[in-house]
């Protein structure tokens, strides 16, 4: 097997320098993979000049301020995607994650020789009852998170509520083609060079899409999915996006990956994901470690027994 495979990892980064340094290094000892870094503008002064320096490393030098259930976050991948093709470096796959993540373990390189021409994301299609999301324009202050009984939380649901009923508030009239149907899921993706090219030129070539999504909310779950199974790429979609998630279970955390410690280790590796999210290193840093040691140590192994059989 040609093992000859070359990724783009785009990062959307926000804080921990360090910890998104140990993900980085993770990432580039795969070998033939380059890392894409979007900076948070909240962030970008404290972060920038801590991220390891490394040809293999680029950081955005445009970055936008990105809000939760904001337009903002598809923005900032859409950055990253065009800062990727416009290296003109030809790249077999184009992975999206968080500077939250980790590589939980190795062989991913091989997963993805082995997957060639896939795509790997979560979706499932929306149905009416939740087109609101999509159908209403949502106004500013709706569009921001809210951890507890907030009232704009409490109208939130009331918009969803009347739409439902058929009463549409603020109705979203951009344009949008009638044999479109709307897709959601988590936002990190592994995709095809191939697909990443087309969804930029089918932005560039179509301004409604991206006029349609802008003041809906939550995007960044709805905007790549619906592209992508609406486009000739569609049967190559694999409903996983290899990452393991903890979600929360009260009020204020169900709709939120939870932050990992140790005590999650087991579920993590028996999920047989490539990759988990959320890792903080000022709740658990210790898990960290055992990852990043854990990933190191597996791909020492494959290469010492690759170097026994020749």
């Amino acid at each position: 097997m040609d093992s000859t495979l070359r990724t783009a990892y785009l990062l959307q980064v926000h804080k921990n320098p360090n910890q998104v340094n140990g993900f980085i290094h993770q990432l580039i000892s795969e070998e033939q993979a380059d890392i894409y870094i979007h900076i948070d503008k909240k962030s970008d002064d404290k972060l920038k000049q801590s991220i390891v320096k490394s040809p293999n490393v680029t950081v955005l030098n445009t970055c936008v301020n990105c809000e939760w259930g904001d337009i903002s976050q598809v923005d900032a991948t859409i950055l990253l995607l065009r800062k990727m093709l416009d290296s003109k470096k030809k790249y077999d796959f184009v992975c999206l994650r968080s500077g939250q993540d980790l590589l939980v373990k190795g062989s991913f390189k091989d997963f993805l020789l082995d997957n060639k021409n896939k795509i790997f994301m979560t979706f499932r299609r929306m149905e009416k009852e939740s087109l609101g999301f999509m159908q209403i324009k949502w106004p500013k202050m709706t569009r921001k998170r809210y951890t507890t009984a907030h009232p704009i939380r409490i109208y939130r649901r009331t918009l969803l509520s009347l739409y439902r009923r058929g009463i549409n508030m603020y109705p979203n009239t951009n344009h949008w083609p009638k044999e479109y149907s709307f897709y959601k899921g988590s936002q990190w993706f592994t995709i095809p060079y191939e697909t990443a090219k087309y969804m930029i030129e089918f932005l560039d070539e179509n301004k409604w899409y991206y006029q349609f999504f802008e003041n809906t909310l939550v995007p960044d779950e709805s905007f790549f999915h619906t592209l992508i199974m609406n486009s000739p790429y569609k049967n190559d979609v694999i409903n996983n996006n290899l990452m393991f998630f903890k979600w929360g279970e009260t009020l204020s955390e169900r709709n939120s990956p939870q932050d990992l410690t140790s005590d999650d280790i087991a579920l993590i590796e028996n999920s047989n994901q490539y990759f988990a999210r959320k890792f903080d290193e000022n709740i658990d840093k210790s898990v960290i470690e055992y990852f990043c040691h854990k990933v190191q140590f597996e791909r020492s192994h494959k290469a010492s027994l690759q170097e026994i059989g020749k």
